[in-house]
């Protein structure tokens, strides 16, 4: 342009380009919708599904793809989507690789708004939702019919804690042809490697460890198989999963400290759930690194550590409102969904309406342990335990 710009065109745009050569440790935050191109040539020869080209912010920009090159790295996968939230990755997931007339067998134990959606694309959409024993290992290929074209897994179950034999299911599985989808978020990818156990894919909720913060939403899905990321990146296109590049930079600005951090729960949580464990108000503790949680010997044989989140069952003489009135007592534990975040969560469930075969007495209560000192967790509960006598 020739004629000088008007003082409006100057707040809009800018001839300025600030120089190369700029390097930090932090990844550049992205922000866009619109993508630009150099010329009519560029537009027309990419290919939104190509890694190496930005088409449209939904897509991707150097933010996003950062983290899903790091998060399928560290999973020890080749690809891998980001979704609004664990349940958005779990949607995108069935919506991909599940169509009318199919069958999705899904455990009895599982996080409850996948049972939730199970209970939806059976009820709307015509996909048999059927649910197993999480303790079936390889007596599962007698419920995987000729239609079953998904299996759900998820170690350990985010309430009850059974932790299942993942290669017995993976290995029934596939002898039928049927795909093998975990739900990883306890081990964040650092406790269980899953694809080294044969699961196809592997699905992630970065609200816990990956982000620490107690302060985003977000999820992942990360394969191996080309053939099936393809499959799901259609779902992910047309379901429209976009996320914020300011959350993703905050759930890369984590995964520095993740290891560390993730440690300190396993630890700490142990340390919890081993005093709990001899109190006399205390049935049973369901943790998967103790002998007595259902499941132990496949953990032991299988990961290399645990999260910070376990549950407890109390003793069958203490009512409903006697738990709960336990749970107002604490003080640093606090009541709240999720976990992986530097503080304490304590939550009851009412296990008779969750699961059809459960048969355990007395109240289950799971706790999250965050970063605090395990010691005083201990007091707290201890000050707590004492409204129940």
């Amino acid at each position: 342009m020739t004629k000088k710009k008007s003082l409006q065109t100057l707040l809009t745009t800018t001839d300025y380009k600030p120089p190369v050569g700029f390097a930090a440790f932090p990844t550049a935050i992205h922000h866009a919708s619109t993508v630009l191109f150099k010329d009519v040539a560029a537009l027309r020869a990419r290919n939104w599904q190509d890694k190496n080209a930005y088409t449209y912010g939904l897509h991707g920009t150097p933010t996003t793809f950062t983290l899903e090159a790091r998060l399928a790295e560290i999973e020890g996968g080749t690809h891998c989507l980001l979704a609004p939230s664990g349940l958005a990755a779990i949607a995108m997931i069935d919506f991909a690789l599940l169509k009318t007339g199919d069958d999705v067998l899904i455990p009895e134990n599982v996080y409850g708004p996948n049972r939730e959606l199970g209970n939806w694309l059976a009820k709307d959409f015509g996909i048999a939702a059927r649910y197993y024993d999480p303790l079936i290992g390889e007596g599962i290929a007698e419920l995987i019919q000729d239609n079953t074209r998904l299996i759900w897994t998820e170690a350990p179950g985010s309430v009850s804690m059974e932790m299942p034999d993942i290669p017995s299911i993976c290995r029934a599985a596939h002898a039928r042809g049927v795909l093998v989808a975990l739900d990883n978020t306890w081990s964040s990818g650092l406790a269980f490697r899953a694809f080294d156990h044969d699961v196809d894919v592997v699905m992630q909720a970065l609200t816990k460890y990956q982000s620490g913060g107690s302060d985003i939403l977000m999820g992942a899905v990360i394969t191996r198989d080309k053939s099936i990321h393809q499959k799901i990146e259609l779902a992910h296109m047309r379901l429209g999963m976009g996320v914020s590049a300011d959350d993703v930079y905050l759930v890369l600005r984590g995964l520095s400290s993740m290891k560390l951090r993730f440690e300190a729960h396993d630890a700490g949580a142990r340390v919890v759930a081993n005093w709990l464990k001899y109190r006399d108000e205390i049935a049973h503790v369901l943790h998967p690194a103790f002998p007595e949680c259902p499941g132990h010997e496949i953990w032991k044989r299988d990961f290399t550590g645990a999260a910070g989140l376990f549950s407890v069952i109390f003793n069958e003489r203490y009512s409903e409102a006697q738990t709960d009135a336990f749970i107002d007592a604490l003080q640093l534990f606090k009541i709240g969904y999720s976990w992986g975040g530097a503080n304490s969560l304590c939550v009851p469930y009412r296990m008779q309406t969750m699961r059809q075969q459960w048969t355990q007495a007395g109240q289950l209560v799971r706790l999250n342990i965050g970063l605090e000192d395990p010691q005083d967790l201990i007091a707290d509960l201890e000050q707590a335990l004492r409204v129940l006598n």
